[in-house]
């Protein structure tokens, strides 16, 4: 016999929970309810990582074992007339009006339909052409793990200090990295990745044996690569306190500094975070008490742009989008 469906109020509203003890993450039971009591559980940090941020849902309807889809545009039909969106630009440049999470009943209500991730866009709602969040992903590459993850995020942490800015780590919910950095709303995207390649590349000129830019996997070795290009228009990453869609119902969770060297990713889960965030509270509590000045990190490079994904349209000063051995004249097999 189906559940019944309910009505739970979140942050003064009712939102309906129908199906709940549909089973999402089969490996270890978690149902429907549980995800949607997870985040509950975590509001307030969920809300600082989303608040007013366009936001992509990861949908899983029928839980992880069925289809799954990413819904950048907010339904037209069937949706509380509550539910605010925030609308941007992609790339290609059409537009769409995504979820743009005012209280944490946003947030139950996409965990009702099914969303199990929650990938923000790095601006807010009042500039959405200006990023006001510069994000570092420490991508390891075969060979290397989390603890190389962790010996770059260090380094990432000196080159912040150095340039005055304060960074905020995360797990990714797998084997890398995250740090956040809050920055003031002045730049343009392209700017911003600038930023984040020059920040990536004083982080490889202290630690070359074990950090890379090098776009072409190729080209990495047993190195983490430090993928700049997640500040690209359109390019998102699983907020703080998001589910990531595997096994174990990992969650991407902020660390302070001083933990991040003994942490286990794998014990960061559906179960284990709620107690973690009511007894120790959100270690980004802080994020938005100050916004860094990009400034430094925009000084002319004699060593120009690196690629663009292969979706986006051709930039001004890129480099050629082929891989170093297919290249004309590259001299290899």
């Amino acid at each position: 016999m189906a559940s019944k469906a309910e009505e739970i109020e979140v942050a003064g509203r009712a939102v309906r929970l129908t199906s709940p003890d549909k089973i999402y993450f089969p490996s270890r039971g978690f149902t429907k309810r549980d995800v949607f009591e997870y985040y509950l559980a975590v509001g307030d940090g969920m809300m600082r990582a989303l608040g007013d941020r366009p936001t992509t849902l990861q949908r899983f309807p029928d839980g992880l074992d069925g289809e799954t889809f990413f819904q950048k545009r907010v339904p037209t039909r069937g949706v509380p007339p509550w539910i605010e969106s925030a609308t941007i630009t992609f790339p290609s440049g059409r537009a769409a009006a995504e979820l743009c999470p005012a209280d944490l009943a946003h947030v139950a209500w996409a965990a009702q339909m099914g969303t199990i991730v929650f990938h923000p866009w790095p601006v807010r709602r009042t500039h959405v052409d200006q990023p006001d969040e510069l994000r570092i992903d420490l991508d390891p590459q075969p060979g290397t793990d989390f603890a190389d993850a962790v010996t770059v995020a260090g380094t990432v942490r000196e080159v912040l200090s150095e340039l005055g800015a304060t960074g905020y780590p995360k797990t990714s919910g797998g084997r890398g990295v995250h740090v956040y950095v809050r920055i003031e709303p002045l730049w343009s995207f392209v700017e911003v990745r600038r930023a984040a390649i020059a920040l990536a590349r004083a982080v490889e000129a202290r630690r070359p044996d074990l950090a890379t830019t090098n776009w072409w996997k190729e080209e990495r070795g047993e190195r983490v690569f430090l993928d700049y290009n997640q500040m690209a228009r359109d390019r998102t990453i699983a907020c703080a306190y998001s589910l990531r869609a595997n096994a174990r119902a990992t969650v991407s969770t902020p660390v302070t500094w001083d933990e991040l060297a003994d942490v286990e990713p794998d014990d960061f889960d559906l179960r284990t975070v709620p107690p973690r965030f009511a007894k120790i509270g959100d270690p980004h509590a802080a994020i938005d008490d100050a916004a860094f000045d990009i400034t430094p990190l925009l000084e002319p490079d004699d060593r120009g742009d690196l690629p663009y994904p292969p979706e986006y349209p051709k930039m001004p000063g890129e480099p050629m989008r082929v891989q170093p051995s297919r290249a004309k004249g590259s001299g290899k097999d």
